[in-house]
């Protein structure tokens, strides 16, 4: 079995939107389909936070990805029409140069060295990758979550290079409800005794810190109807019960998962990125959303949200709906009614699949 992953090495300093540099830089990706003779079938896909390259599965590696019902043959990106390509975030720890990455100067990671990151810089590393394969105007580029900002942010350095562009629970800029809960992430992994100014290792490793962090990011995933339908008050039996500790089902499915993700992702990474999506305001070059999509683009939009998504509510993604009518585009635009909340794109496929595939054809 071959290996799924690629990996673009950029041997050129790369600058970043608010100050800073790396002498050179590294980018993960992974793509399904083919490219056809004009490069005009790419569809460019932006992944969420904690997402790699790898959002489906493929020959080369048989394991599901993030978007497993979305990409392949008669799926919503079809792969016997298009090429999809998907690029880890810039900062990330899968792959891509991030804060884990070792640093020339002195053969250590860059931790808390690493150039502040903001969503634009990983807009233009993943444009590295479109560049190097020859792609000048995708046919389509799709960003859930954070990765509709990223979209935002390919559209304003790149602007007017595609004519469809998909933006699914995501919005222009952060509210302070989400401002709130990943500051409190953050700081639950710096005041961790071992996150140690960044210094950490194997051995001392910030884990309470990156379990609480992750807890608070899950309960803002869903929805509350949809904690109480799975879990309700039934009482848990998974974990040893001590004074104060867990009692309640969903108490048990939080730390199982919290659990999970510590040795996944880097402690670095999680607040490089986490800031990146607080500190992003897709306006900044513009006077507002119809300004930016005046200068950016014209075409069809999908814009999808979910009635129950907390982090980024339904009238954000009217907001954008609004401004790319405004501006002259087309716009299919949807509330999806799902319990699932924030989470919806990820694991309610059967309710994204048909605007996005209406959309595609």
């Amino acid at each position: 079995m071959g290996q799924a992953t690629k990996y673009y090495k950029h041997p050129s300093p790369f600058q970043f939107y608010k100050g800073g540099s790396l002498p050179s830089l590294t980018l993960a990706w992974e793509s399904w389909g083919c490219l056809d003779e004009q490069k005009s079938n790419a569809i460019i896909l932006f992944s969420g936070l904690s997402a790699s390259a790898h959002a489906a599965s493929s020959d080369e590696d048989s394991s599901p990805g993030w978007w497993e019902e979305m990409i392949g043959p008669g799926r919503p990106l079809d792969t016997d029409r298009f090429f999809v390509l998907c690029v880890n975030s810039l900062g990330s720890c899968l792959g891509s140069t991030g804060p884990d990455s070792t640093a020339p100067s002195t053969k250590a990671p860059w931790r808390l060295d690493f150039p502040e990151l903001s969503i634009d810089d990983i807009a233009r590393a993943t444009e590295l990758v479109v560049s190097h394969l020859g792609i000048q105007h995708p046919h389509a580029v799709i960003g859930p979550s954070m990765g509709g900002m990223s979209a935002l942010a390919w559209l304003k350095s790149f602007p007017k290079r595609t004519q469809k562009i998909a933006l699914i629970s995501t919005a222009c800029a952060s509210l302070p409800f989400a401002l709130a809960i990943r500051s409190l992430q953050r700081e639950a992994i710096v005041t961790d005794r071992n996150f140690n100014d960044g210094r950490y290792d194997d051995d001392h490793w910030p884990e309470i810190g990156m379990r609480l962090a992750r807890k608070l990011g899950m309960i803002t995933y869903r929805s509350a109807q949809e904690w109480d339908q799975r879990f309700g008050r039934r009482p848990q039996d998974y974990f040893p019960h001590q004074p104060f500790g867990m009692q309640f089902e969903v108490e048990s499915y939080l730390e199982t998962h919290a659990r999970k993700f510590v040795g996944q992702f880097d402690p670095c990474a999680y607040l490089y990125l986490s800031r990146a999506m607080d500190t992003f305001n897709a306006c900044d070059c513009d006077d507002g959303l119809i300004a930016l999509f005046d200068r950016s683009f014209t075409g069809h939009a999908l814009v999808l949200g979910v009635d129950t998504d907390i982090l980024f509510p339904a009238h954000q993604q009217q907001a954008l709906a609004g401004a790319l009518e405004a501006s002259g585009s087309e716009v299919s635009f949807e509330i999806l009614k799902s319990t699932k909340g924030h989470d919806a794109f990820l694991v309610d496929s059967e309710l994204m699949s048909g605007p996005i595939r209406s959309w595609l054809q």
